[in-house]
Formats: structure tokens, sequence, C-alpha cells
């Protein structure tokens, strides 16, 4: 493993797991080294890969897009094991240039070390819960690779599903889930025969294998409902509206099986539903008419205000030292960030990896002022030093949590919010009569 990949993990492990709440792997790989062309979607940009990498035992070497290569950073990049690849758009000497790339990668593999492609190989600017269609690159690459091994060694295709609640929020969650693995040799005999045709076979049975550990809804006209749906039923994977009792797991399976439900009918549903569905919006419609959302209007019923008050005023020592040392560096970098980049979806990785650097670096020198001006000794002062990110997320937590407290105190239309609360209850009793994927309230609490 090279140093710069090394210190890659470590610095951001710490940083991943500042920023989603909840993390969780199924099925995930065990072992760190293996020949598997690991294939994952790419619903979050510069996210993916961190988290893929970072968050999961296996040690990778990245397929990473050629424009980031320049002179000067492909030394940096190749250290943090990327390795260029280039699409047609890119000039055309594509083909040839590729040629090289698939020749590290069968050195990757060769050497008992694993791959990761992002089969879809781009990133929509709105985030979605869906597969777009493979490339074919990661099954060439493959194979390729066991010509160049004489056939004599096994590499395998995995696919990896990354769920996001939501990438572009912070302190929402992440499930990672591995699919079947894929044994390429098993298909050596109709390969030799018909190489095209067993690389576009063999590209859907993979596009199947990833299918089956996202959250997968074919068409537009659908997420909205779906959406929709998870949150007030609150069982599925919205980052704001879940009940904290279902593990993350089972919401991540109750989303699945509601977007398989909702694909059946191909938007043409059945009046019941389709009638369920113009209802849901139109309680969306009227909250918004209200200056309300979801999370806000079940936070005012459920939630005790004095309670909240007490945990602002417990907390807000702690949070004043998160705004002196993490505030300044997130303002600077957000401000940079969302000038710089025009894509949205580049933006959450990027502010969280550059702020947790510039963070650490503005407050570098309390290791040396600290322990003389407190006369204390120097790993105490280390001691806090590292866990500035812990006291910046306890700001980040507290500033959100007072303003969501100040909102919920100011005088509202206690009459259109019972009404419309009322309206709520119906909607849910009439999913859990339409929708047969609900998690009943016996599984919740277990």
């Amino acid at each position: 493993m090279r140093t710069l990949y090394f210190i890659f993990n470590i610095f951001l492990n710490y940083s991943l797991r500042l920023y989603f709440r909840n993390i969780r792997l199924v099925n995930s790989t065990k072992s760190r080294f293996s020949r598997t062309i690991f294939v994952s979607n790419h619903p979050s940009a510069f996210m993916d890969p961190l988290i893929v990498s970072v968050l999961r035992k296996p040690i990778v070497f990245f397929m990473t897009r050629s424009d980031v290569f320049s002179k000067w950073s492909t030394p940096f990049l190749s250290s943090a094991h990327m390795i260029p690849i280039y699409r047609q758009n890119d000039g055309v000497n594509a083909v040839e240039k590729n040629k090289e790339t698939f020749r590290k990668a069968t050195e990757v593999l060769n050497r008992n070390r694993s791959l990761l492609i992002f089969g879809e190989g781009l990133t929509d600017d709105i985030f979605e819960r869906r597969l777009k269609p493979l490339k074919k690159g990661a099954v060439r690459i493959g194979f390729t690779a066991l010509e160049a091994m004489n056939w004599e060694k096994e590499i395998r295709i995995v696919g990896i599903g990354c769920n996001y609640s939501n990438p572009g929020v912070m302190r929402s969650d992440i499930l990672m889930a591995e699919s079947e693995p894929i044994i390429l040799n098993d298909y050596k005999d109709a390969y030799l025969e018909n190489p095209s045709k067993t690389i576009n076979e063999l590209n859907r049975v993979v596009e199947a294998h990833l299918i089956s550990v996202i959250t997968n809804i074919e068409l537009d006209s659908d997420f909205e409902f779906h959406e929709q749906v998870m949150m007030l039923t609150r069982s599925g994977m919205s980052p704001l509206c879940y009940d904290q009792h279902i593990p993350l797991e089972k919401r991540w399976r109750y989303s699945q099986e509601l977007a398989k439900f909702i694909n059946q009918f191909k938007g043409d549903y059945p009046n019941e539903l389709r009638q369920l569905s113009q209802d849901v919006k139109g309680y969306f419609h009227k909250l918004k008419e209200n200056q309300l959302s979801e999370d806000v209007l079940y936070r005012r019923k459920n939630s005790n205000q004095v309670v909240r008050l007490l945990q602002l005023i417990i907390l807000f020592p702690i949070a004043l030292l998160g705004f002196v040392h993490a505030y300044t560096p997130y303002i600077i970098i957000k401000r940079f960030v969302e000038k710089s980049f025009k894509r949205k979806v580049f933006w959450c990785s990027v502010k969280m990896v550059v702020t947790m650097v510039l963070m650490q670096l503005i407050n570098l020198p309390l290791l040396f002022i600290l322990p003389g001006l407190l006369s204390v000794g120097f790993w105490p002062v280390f001691a806090y030093y590292l866990s500035i990110g812990l006291i910046g997320l306890i700001w980040y937590n507290w500033r959100k949590q007072f303003f969501m407290f100040i909102s919920d105190s100011k005088q509202s239309n206690e009459a259109s919010e019972t009404q419309l609360w009322e309206e709520r209850a119906t909607l849910i009793l009439r999913m859990e009569q339409t929708i047969p994927v609900n998690i009943s309230r016996s599984e919740e609490h277990t």
C-alpha cells in the first residue's frame, strides 16, 4: 500500500464518520487483497470513491477520469492509487491511451489487488435513487487481464451499491451493500467463442447484480411519490424523516421493496394507488403553502421544547469552542467551493475534505501555545487538538438545533397544523392498506 493512500485512509475515515450519522456495510468483503473488480453505482461524484475505498477493508485502485491528471497532479494521484481512464470525448487517442490503462489494470489484478470502477461513468447533478446504464469497461478489463494471465488465476466482479439517504446532507446515512461475486473464469468458453456477445451479456448480469443492492426507481415520474411515501411512513431512506428505532438496513430494504412495488406498474398505477399518489402530492403542497415541511410538522407534534432548550443550554460551552475552532475555516471553504464548483454534486465531498484539512492547519498553533499558557503538558493539548473535529460537529448540531428551536417556537396556525396532522394520519392508513411493503410496528423495535 502506498504511503499517500494509507494516510488518506486514516484521515478520511475520521472525516467520513463525522459527516455521516450512520454507516452500515452489508455483505462486505473481509479480505484486504483479492483479484476483484468492484463495480459501483455513482450517485455522488467525489464522495463515492471516498466511502467505497475508506470505509471498507479491501485495498483498491481507482479508475479515474483522465481530465484530472496533469503534469503536476499525476505523481500525487498515482500515489493515491488512481489510474486514468479515457473517454471518447477526451480526444482522438482515447482508445490508444486506454491500452496503457488496461495494462496497468492487469498488473494490479495480477498482483492480487483490486480495482474500483464506477460503472455508470457519470454522476447526475440531482441525487436520484436509480442505476444508469453501465459501461462495459469493467468486463473488458477483467477478460483482458485473464487473457494476459492465460486464465490461470481467478478474477471476480462484485457489485457495490452506495445507498445514501442523501449525500448532500451532513449527518445523513450511508449503507454499502455488496452483491454475490461473478467469477469471470466461468465464462471462458463463451468468451473465446464470441467475445463481443459474451461481454454484452455479462454486462447485463453485472447490471442485475448491482440493481439487487441499491434502490432502483425506473421512471422519473415515480421519484417524487417514492420519496414522499418514505417520508410519511418514516420507514425508508429519507435523511430527515425517519424513525430512529428502525435499523438502517431495514430502512434500506424498505426503500428497495417500495421501489420494486412502484416499478411494476410502469407509471400506469391502478385507480386506488393513483388517487393515493395525487392526495399525497396534495398534502405536501399544502405543507408548502403553510410554510411547513414534513419533518417540521412531525417535530412540532412530537418534541418537547423544554427538553430541547435544556440540551441547548448544556451544550452551549462546547458548541462555542466548536464555533471558534471549526466555523471560521468552514465559512471560508464554503464560499470558495460554491464559487469554484458550478455543479452542486461536488460540493459536499470537497467541503468535507478541505474543511478538515484547513481546520487542522488553522488550529495547529494551539499545540505550541496552550501548554505554556495553561501550564499543562503537551499530550493533553494534543488530545484536545485531535478532538477538534468532534467539537466542530457538536457546534454544527447545536447551531442546527438552535435554529430549529427558534423556528418551532414561533406562533403557528394550530388549526391548520391539526388539520394537516389528521390528513397525514389518514394518508398513512391508506398507504398501509394499498402498499404492501410497510414495516410493521412490531418489527420496528427489534
